[in-house]
């Protein structure tokens, strides 16, 4: 019995020091409560700390929690959503950020109010705004609140007073040529649109539409029901070319000008239907320079992301590729701003931050416009590439890759289904090819000439025997034997351009060596970026760092192997012929005073690349040359062909032949000289590189004449 009460009383002091444990426990997290909200309420009833925190959450559109700072006392004029409209707007629409407050002092204190002065300075759409302002904070039972004033956005404003933002575009830059002429620039196109109102048999009329436009029934159906739409309003629906009046008056206009005159008469047809003149971003060549020039597109919410604080907007433009993605904060300019404060009578009261508007700056090219539009009418049907430059000066003349795209169609808007043809096509229109490298066949033999002599490997008079027109260096070749096409005596460096026989550059590889061949390859451009503007693709000799086998040499002495070069370079290395063995560094912007600055110094010395030079003119001059299609009795031209054939196997008879030529004016004193390298993909079964040969020739007839 005593031990059952000794043991109770045990549990009832057990029970009651649990209890006190559990009592302190509960008295220590209330104070540590207490003492959080005693704490939080320091914070808040420090009135500069409620003007801090109050502007904290101006750029994180807090206006929710702005609002439940300001005055009780206040807010029975100020309502809620009146207050948020009118604060985002403001603040949203001059797109403010990095707001600061400083120097924030006592001004006056009372017994339950005080008033604030304070500095503040933020970032708008124009420029940086700062002012002196003050703030009344009321002492409250919740801390301090601040007392609401229209003045505490900024201190001049008043209730009945407007903010206004206007927005003065800046003109993008154009484009020119070397001439002047307009490549990228103003224009005017025609934009088709729809009075939904006066639309008949409306679904009719819409399949219509869209079969003449070429565009989807939902894209028309889509814009006709937004939300701001009404039946008297003018809804643009797609921006076609403009047919000038000039060119229905040729004698014979073109066919695709009769075409889009027809399409627009059909559509003017169409109870509803009107169009109006736009303008627009025009390239004046079109396909024939659209690699080049490239195209501007409206920016995404990407571009705004990834271009903060560079004066971009969501009406802007921005350069997708091209010329007007290289020159881009050149052309682009800067739009001017005004941020005003406007009385109830739209008075300008304050002006509060204006930025001035600054035009984009012109850029203009090297290029000759009648030029690249010649190369590209010779050559649109076939894909490939031509560079062109002026090899004393490095003045690059013409980019051409074909086939193209017409890049108004990307400033007009581009449909879907077109976006899916031109990705789709075969032919590949929207790849680049002059900037890619390429298997350059014979075009590479005056190179290996080059080598050969610059590292002594070679004797320019040397016979190296008639082979026949096959030949292999021994058995270890196995069943493997290089191939030429024609036999001629005797067998020196000269004769080996002129006829382009493989067999002579096999063996000129061989005297070479790797190394030599490689180590030469690498001081003339290779494996390294060309200093060009637009970013060209790296010249290379294997698919390793090395040439790794004997065969692999020999097939690299006549352009073939893995031997890979880009056209532009190419070009690079031929201007050495015609500059004492100095490579010419090419350029695309214009310069006033031309002077051809050297690239890479001795690539070969003036006496070896007067070896070359007469073997190049026999291939253009001599009646036997590969190139003689191209001769002119009044300019002496020298140049190179190639045919570089692309094989799976030796054996293979299906691969792609790549045609090449390479031309230049030999005669320092010619008025108009010219580099010009063409390269069609596919020649085989078209004639091979004389295919080339006759278009560049018509190509150059044109230029000499005009």
């Amino acid at each position: 019995m005593v031990s059952m009460k000794r043991k109770r009383k045990k549990q009832n002091t057990q029970k009651s020091y649990i209890c006190k444990i559990f009592g302190l426990i509960v008295a220590i997290t209330v104070i540590a409560v207490s003492g959080g909200v005693l704490l939080k309420r320091t914070i808040t009833e420090s009135p500069e700390d409620t003007l801090v925190e109050y502007m904290n959450h101006i750029e994180k559109k807090e206006y929710e929690a702005m609002y439940a700072m300001i005055d009780s006392g206040e807010k029975a004029y100020l309502e809620k959503e009146e207050y948020i409209q009118r604060n985002s707007k403001i603040y949203e629409g001059i797109e403010v950020s990095d707001i600061k407050i400083s120097h924030i002092a006592v001004k006056e204190k009372k017994a339950d109010t005080v008033t604030l002065s304070y500095e503040t300075s933020c970032n708008t759409i124009a420029g940086t705004i700062q002012f002196d302002n003050m703030a009344e904070l009321k002492k409250t039972k919740q801390g301090y609140k601040l007392v609401w004033q229209d003045s505490l956005i900024f201190p001049d404003l008043e209730s009945d007073d407007k903010i206004s933002v206007t927005t003065s575009k800046a003109e993008r830059g154009e484009i020119l040529d070397r001439d002047g002429k307009m490549l990228a620039g103003k224009g005017v196109a025609t934009s088709v649109g729809i009075i939904p109102g006066k639309l008949e048999d409306r679904n009719v009329s819409i399949e219509k539409i869209a079969e003449l436009l070429e565009i989807d029934v939902e894209t028309i159906n889509n814009k006709l029901t937004a939300k701001w739409v009404k039946e008297d309003s003018f809804v643009p629906i797609e921006t076609i070319p403009k047919v000038e009046e000039i060119d229905l008056m040729k004698i014979q206009p073109e066919e695709k000008t009769l075409e889009e005159q027809d399409c627009q008469n059909k559509l003017l047809e169409i109870p509803g239907v009107m169009l109006s003149d736009v303008e627009v971003r025009t390239y004046e060549l079109g396909e024939a320079a659209a690699h080049l020039i490239g195209y501007v597109q409206s920016v995404t919410a990407e571009d705004l992301e990834n271009h903060p604080g560079e004066g971009y907007s969501a009406e802007s433009v921005i350069g997708r590729s091209g010329v007007e993605k290289l020159y881009e904060k050149q052309l682009k300019g800067k739009d001017g701003c005004d941020i005003k404060i406007l009385d109830s009578d739209g008075e300008v009261k304050e002006v509060l931050a204006s930025i001035f508007k600054e035009d984009g700056m012109d850029i203009r090219l090297t290029i000759d416009s009648d030029l690249q539009k010649s190369l590209y009418e010779q050559f649109k049907e076939d894909p490939g590439c031509s560079v062109a430059m002026n090899p004393y000066t490095g003045e690059v003349l013409a980019l051409v890759s074909t086939p193209s795209y017409d890049n108004n169609e990307f400033i007009r808007g581009l449909s879907s289904e077109k976006w899916t043809s031109l990705n789709e096509d075969e032919k590949k229109p929207l790849y680049n090819r002059f900037r890619q490298v390429w298997c350059p066949g014979s075009t590479f033999k005056p190179v290996v000439a080059g080598i050969g002599l610059k590292t002594g490997s070679i004797d320019p008079k040397e016979d190296f025997g008639n082979e026949g027109l096959a030949w292999q260096k021994d058995s270890s070749w196995g069943s493997y034997q290089v191939t030429t096409l024609h036999e001629y005596e005797p067998v020196i460096m000269k004769n080996a351009i002129i006829y382009s026989d493989n067999i002579y550059f096999a063996k000129a590889a061989l005297k070479i060596g790797s190394e030599n061949f490689m180590n030469t390859l690498n001081e003339i451009g290779f494996n390294q970026n060309m200093p060009f503007e637009i970013a060209m693709q790296e010249s290379t000799y294997s698919n390793t760092d090395k040439i790794e086998t004997e065969i692999q040499l020999a097939d690299s002495g006549y352009g073939q192997g893995q031997i890979l070069v880009n056209p532009l370079h190419l070009a690079s290395i031929y201007t050495s012929f015609l500059n004492e063995g100095n490579m010419i560094k090419p350029y695309l912007k214009y310069k006033e005073e031309a002077s051809g600055e050297t690239w890479i110094e001795n690539a070969f010395s003036k006496e070896n690349v007067e070896e070359i030079m007469q073997g190049v003119e026999g291939v253009v001059n001599d009646p036997e040359g590969t190139g003689y299609a191209a001769h002119r009795d009044d300019i002496l031209l020298a140049g190179k062909t190639g045919t570089a054939e692309l094989k799976a196997t030796k054996e293979d008879t299906s691969g792609k032949e790549i045609g090449w030529f390479s031309v230049f004016t030999a005669d320092k004193s010619v008025d108009k000289p010219i580099l010009l390298i063409s390269m069609v993909e596919n020649v085989k079964g078209i004639g091979g590189s004389g295919y080339v040969v006759k278009k560049d020739a018509t190509v150059l007839d044109e230029y000499f004449e005009g």
